[in-house]
């Protein structure tokens, strides 16, 4: 991984030559100006949350609630930020988080993410309503790392499928998301009627599936509008309970993540049936309005789990600092989503490539800057709670 040193002195470089960098390197430039290039519909589908948006807003809240102690006179000049996990080891504790249909924000949609992502060996997470197939990402990536995202069909055969898939693919973990068994009340996305799955975008997976094919009486590519009608009636599964997740040990032999944990006795029952590792995460806000600040559930998680699985964590976090937090609190990788896909609508693959330099450039001094050499060396008492 290079140093954000290295990353710094690049951009400054470029500058005295009259090359300034044109890319963002702020999450607010960032997002602005990727709603300059993107369709109005696909911008507040991406920037959207649950009702009021509170859950979204109370997720950076929780962030500005922690304040590093920078440790000093350390030395700092050699660092290493690799995490292993699964027996795969990567070079920052840095993940890109699970976002559908990325389709609508770039022709080139999850093609695009997954081969930046594949440059720098950060693991890249398809969602199952994505733009493109399992397979056609897996082929992108070679042998890079990946990891599939289930959404849990209300038809246990086309959710096997899937899973199968990703196997056969090459991805190393499934990642169970539990929190999205029905769509939210999302008002930016009603405003405007849109709803990306109903005029088949981020249906590739689905489209492609021999199970899910199997339930329709014509093919996608003869009856399209029928194709969606079935898709929408098996999509989620609110029946689903922790008895199902036997099912899901049968169908694979990777690695099981559950995406969407909040609550402590939920974090005890998933260790209790033997998931191997959990996600704290309130989807960024959008499924409830009012729900709890994801950086709050990860406090209550790691007490449950006292270590015995590992925890990953997503929703807010938008630099550096918000990553030294989490890992402080006990996340062993954190999630980027939105601002992934800003880039990704401002400059597909080289926007996305850009961004998560940058990123990994603020990660790296930031640690550095608060006295930190390695992860192992980040602990609770790097941080204090302001009042």
């Amino acid at each position: 991984m290079e140093t954000g040193m290295e990353r710094q002195l690049e951009i400054y470089r470029k500058g005295l030559f009259g090359m300034p960098e044109p890319f963002p390197v702020d999450y607010d430039s960032l997002e602005a100006a990727a709603r300059e290039a993107m369709t109005p519909e696909a911008y507040d589908y991406v920037a959207g949350s649950a009702g009021t948006e509170q859950t979204a807003d109370a997720n950076r809240r929780a962030f500005a609630r922690w304040e590093i102690v920078p440790r000093f006179l350390r030395d700092v000049s050699q660092r290493d930020w690799s995490v292993e996990l699964f027996g795969r080891r990567y070079p920052a504790p840095i993940y890109v988080a699970p976002v559908g249909v990325q389709g609508i924000i770039h022709q080139e949609g999850e093609l695009a993410t997954a081969r930046a992502c594949a440059k720098l060996g950060i693991p890249f997470t398809l969602s199952t309503v994505a733009s493109y197939t399992i397979e056609q990402v897996a082929e992108a990536m070679g042998d890079a790392p990946r990891w599939f995202q289930l959404y849990w069909s209300r038809n246990h055969e086309v959710a096997a499928s899937f899973v199968r898939r990703a196997e056969a693919a090459g991805y190393s973990a499934i990642v169970a998301t539990v929190d999205t068994y029905m769509l939210a009340w999302r008002p930016r996305d009603l405003r405007r009627a849109y709803l990306p799955f109903m005029r088949g975008d981020g249906l590739a997976n689905y489209f492609s599936d021999p199970a899910f094919r199997a339930l329709l009486a014509a093919p996608p590519e003869e009856d399209p509008g029928s194709a969606v009608m079935q898709f929408a009636a098996i999509f989620g599964n609110p029946s689903l309970t922790w008895d199902d997740l036997s099912r899901l040990r049968e169908w694979t032999r990777l690695p099981i993540l559950l995406k969407g944990i909040l609550h402590p006795d939920d974090a005890r029952e998933a260790v209790k049936r033997g998931v191997d590792g959990i996600i704290v995460s309130n989807h960024g806000g959008r499924q409830v309005d009012g729900a709890i600040p994801a950086l709050d559930a990860l406090c209550m998680v790691m007490n449950a789990t006292g270590g015995s699985v590992p925890v990953l964590f997503d929703s807010g976090i938008r630099t550096g600092a918000d990553a030294l937090k989490a890992l402080a609190l006990g996340a062993w990788m954190v999630g980027l989503g939105r601002p992934v896909m800003w880039a990704l609508g401002v400059d597909g693959e080289n926007g996305v490539h850009t961004y998560l330099r940058n990123f990994l450039a603020d990660f790296d001094l930031t640690l550095a800057l608060s006295g930190y050499r390695g992860l192992e060396e980040i602990g609770f008492d790097a941080l204090l709670m302001s009042v």
